[in-house]
């Protein structure tokens, strides 16, 4: 009878522990996660400071201590979540490239013709980040150097870049009028995507009303791009074909097919 009570008495306190153990873990785990709401919430204000004060006071004119002064934390704060204002610079990357995939992918939808579509993808481009267009034109000193992360032909921007063509490369598969040749088929998403930072570098320097020299260029470029296309296919052409993806691949950093 002693044993029993015994046992009953230990199997009472172990449940107790073991209730005792997981009302702490409970606690311990919703400590955590308000605290990692809280460092995320901050990451954001500064973030969000930051690329304020990028479009109103320019990138070189502004400083981390300003950011740090405008967003209420202390210096220290801000360099804990950023090492530097590149680092800002490529989390407003990452976070346009998360905010325009639904664009994006919108603007593929219900679209019939590839003109259509390459004249959809690039609208939500410009769209998205037309409030940013200032501060992307402070950013063009970095963008011709691939070696320099802030560049979009750097190694550290190749995701985002490699996305962008996955659009035009969609634009293209889905297409029933545009018949390429395959060796330029290769090369049209990047082709697309070279002509889209082309068109982003006029309207960068587009002083125009609402950059409506732009749009006018994109909507006329368009038109005559696509013409090129359906003629590229073009047995008489052939030969022109392969001049050109000759220079495409070197341009790529590959080797001359001659």
């Amino acid at each position: 009878m002693w044993r029993i009570c015994n046992s009953e008495r230990v199997q009472i306190v172990l449940d107790n522990s073991l209730h005792l153990v997981q009302y702490y873990l409970e606690r311990v785990h919703f400590c955590m996660t308000k605290s990692t709401r809280k460092s995320e919430a901050t990451c954001t204000r500064i973030l969000d400071v930051a690329l304020e004060l990028f479009r109103r006071e320019g990138f070189e004119q502004t400083t981390m201590r300003a950011i740090a002064a405008e967003a209420r934390v202390s210096l220290g704060s801000a360099y804990y979540y950023f090492e530097s204002k590149e680092d800002m610079v490529m989390a407003f990357y990452e976070r346009a490239m998360e905010a325009i995939t639904p664009r994006m992918d919108a603007a593929l939808a219900g679209k019939a013709s590839f003109e259509q579509r390459v004249a959809a993808l690039m609208a939500a481009k410009f769209d998205y980040f037309q409030p940013s267009r200032v501060f992307l034109g402070a950013l063009l000193r970095h963008a011709a150097d691939p070696e320099n992360r802030l560049s979009p032909f750097s190694e550290a921007t190749r995701q985002i870049r490699e996305r962008d063509q996955a659009y035009f490369a969609r634009a293209i598969a889905e297409s029933r009028e545009v018949r390429l040749p395959a060796e330029i088929a290769a090369h049209l998403p990047r082709l697309l995507w070279l002509y889209q930072m082309g068109l982003i570098l006029y309207w960068i320097y587009d002083r125009s009303p609402g950059q409506r020299q732009t749009r006018m260029l994109r909507e006329k470029s368009l038109v005559l791009l696509v013409a090129l296309l359906k003629v590229a296919r073009f047995v008489l052409l052939k030969p022109l074909r392969r001049k050109i993806v000759d220079l495409i691949v070197i341009a790529e950093g590959g080797q001359d097919h001659v």
